[in-house]
């Protein structure tokens, strides 16, 4: 770095030094001016990555590191961020602008959502806080309730510890129909980018001492009262170990249990308990390897007949079951497995023609697997496909259920109009039990859908990276040369999904199928620096196949995919 570029930096970081209004990353910025002036490069390349810009605003609202400088998540950013968004509310809501802000436990949460209702209440806006730390679905719930035109939920839901977050929601007189309750997207994200970055400095942003309402337990157990409606009447007898993975959903998934009429569950002692530095998992998302090994165990040891994870901030719910040909006794259900599930109960309880005048419609994602739509079509129920992540699936009109791969949920959307891991479990827990109490098993039921649409079997390939670029970089190979066989078949087509089709909008991915029904879809990250490839194969079997059968069938569609996952590794590393 050169003397006038080095000095500039140098500037622009004390500048922001002397208006940060948090102690604490004053003090980290300052040591880190000092130690860039003496020359330690590492610490002029840490100052350059924290001042390469602000911290985008988009569709998962605020992402990022914790720490000082615009590139992360700190007070500043987020009091500059909340002057930005009640500028817009306040532009675009007649009257009096209502904001409803919630926040797990990880650092810096708690104070990131008294700032937001700081800055809404100085500015002329009524803010309603949540009485603690509680899952995100509890804040999505919340919005509708109370009629808010805007929500804000500060989590970094499944992010490493060092990361937070802050997730928009829209609502009350600002959004209606199906996209009251819904996380933000275009246009609404560009506009409040841009109304952030005219709010200028946090130290300008006027803040009150308060005037906002800190809501009570009746919040949490009006959610409650509804979310245990998910659950059909009948047995309830169920043995289950359950974890929260060190985040906010322990207490309220034991209350929508009990509440429901199961016994409480056996959580997981090491990860009952909200800490921020996850102690026990080297990432806090359920699909890792490793992050299921205690409540495993404990299952194992317990006789148990299911168990049950959320992530940290329980908007996500993984579930396992008994499987005792399988190492450990033990596996977990992929995502797509329990979506096929939780679709299958729910429909075949009996459906409505419409949902809001609108044809009644379960939808999933564009890399969930296709068997969804088998099982719509055999119930007569619409299915749509939409792009990843809530803020699209949830917009779907008719929605009855949606999910996507990535253990999201939403399983009853006149309640929370996001992906719901309390609601999950419930439903879950209500299939394992009726299934129990008939002297039968998920495993079953999962038998019972393959032959009926088929083996869909699914696997996964995600790359993680420490330069964005290489995820730049593989997407254009890709692009420029995508691979004309995969496996033993050839590559039939190759659909560039920057290209608008089928009525979605364009993002940044690829989907290709081959001749014997292998579809693969690669596409970034939205939250995570990774590159990830969705693979699915479909086998078609006989109606009255034998369990033999079945069991050959995924192994020849697992190996299939084992061999195009490999292929698909080489091409990305390059």
């Amino acid at each position: 770095m050169d003397e006038a570029t080095l000095h500039d930096l140098m500037s622009r970081a004390t500048d922001w030094r002397d208006g940060d209004p948090d102690p604490r990353t004053r003090a980290e910025l300052e040591a880190l001016v000092v130690r860039a002036a003496s020359g330690d490069d590492n610490a002029v390349a840490d100052l350059a990555d924290r001042f390469t810009g602000p911290l985008r605003f988009g569709t998962a609202g605020l992402r990022g590191a914790l720490g000082a400088g615009p590139n992360r998540m700190n007070r500043a950013v987020v009091i500059t961020a909340a002057a930005g968004l009640v500028a817009h509310l306040r532009a675009r809501v007649d009257g009096v602008p209502h904001l409803v802000v919630g926040y797990d436990a990880r650092y810096g949460s708690a104070t990131f959502a008294r700032d937001t209702c700081a800055v809404a209440v100085a500015a002329g806006c009524t803010a309603s806080l949540l009485p603690g730390p509680l899952p995100t679905p509890v804040l999505a719930f919340a919005v509708r309730h109370l009629r808010a035109d805007a929500g804000v939920m500060v989590t970094a839901s499944h992010n490493p510890p060092e990361d937070n977050g802050y997730k928009v929601y829209l609502g009350g007189r600002y959004a209606t129909g199906p996209a009251d309750g819904v996380q933000i997207v275009s246009p609404a994200d560009r506009q409040i980018a841009a109304a952030i970055a005219a709010a200028g400095p946090a130290s300008d942003v006027p803040m009150a001492d308060g005037g906002w309402e800190t809501l009570d337990d009746n919040l949490l157990t009006a959610y409650l009262d509804r979310a245990v409606s998910v659950v059909r009447p009948g047995p309830r007898a169920l043995s289950i170990v359950a974890t929260p993975l060190h985040g906010v959903g322990g207490e309220t998934l034991v209350r929508a249990l009990t509440t429901a009429g199961f016994e409480a569950p056996y959580l997981v002692p090491e990860q009952a308990e909200p800490d921020p530095e996850f102690p026990t998992v080297a990432f806090p998302n359920p699909e890792e390897p490793g992050a299921l090994d205690l409540a495993l165990a404990a299952a194992r040891d317990r006789g148990a007949d299911l168990v049950i994870a959320n992530d940290p901030d329980a908007d996500r719910c993984a579930v396992a079951i008994p499987a005792p040909s399988v190492d450990g006794g033990w596996r977990a259900l992929r995502g797509d497995e329990l979506g096929w599930l939780l679709a299958e109960h729910l429909l075949s309880d009996g459906v409505p023609a419409t949902v809001d005048g609108e044809p009644a419609t379960v939808a999933c994602s564009i890399v969930s697997s296709q068997m969804l739509g088998r099982i719509a079509a055999a119930h007569a129920v619409r299915h749509a496909e939409t792009l990843t992540g809530f803020k699209w699936l949830a917009r779907t009109p008719g929605l009855l259920f949606a999910y996507e791969e990535a253990l999201g949920y939403c399983c009853a959307p006149d309640l929370v109009r996001d992906k719901d891991g309390i609601t999950a479990a419930l439903l879950a827990a209500g299939l394992a039990a009726g299934l129990a109490a008939r002297g039968r098993t998920v495993a079953d039921a999962l038998d019972d859908l393959a032959r009926a649409h088929g083996v869909h079997v699914t696997d996964q390939l995600a790359v993680r990276v420490d330069d964005l670029a290489v995820i730049t970089g593989a997407m254009r190979r890709l692009r420029a040369a995508p691979p004309v066989r995969l496996g033993d078949a050839d590559v039939v087509s190759v659909d560039d999904l920057l290209i608008p089709s089928a009525g979605l909008p364009p993002t940044d991915g690829l989907r290709l199928r081959t001749a014997d029904g292998v579809r693969v879809v690669v596409r970034p990250s939205g939250t995570e620096p990774k590159l990830k490839c969705y693979l699915e194969a479909v086998v078609p079997v006989s109606p009255d196949a034998s369990g033999a059968q079945l069991a050959a069938s995924r192994s020849g569609g697992r190996q299939t995919l084992s061999t195009v996952r490999a292929e698909l590794a080489a091409l990305i590393q390059g």
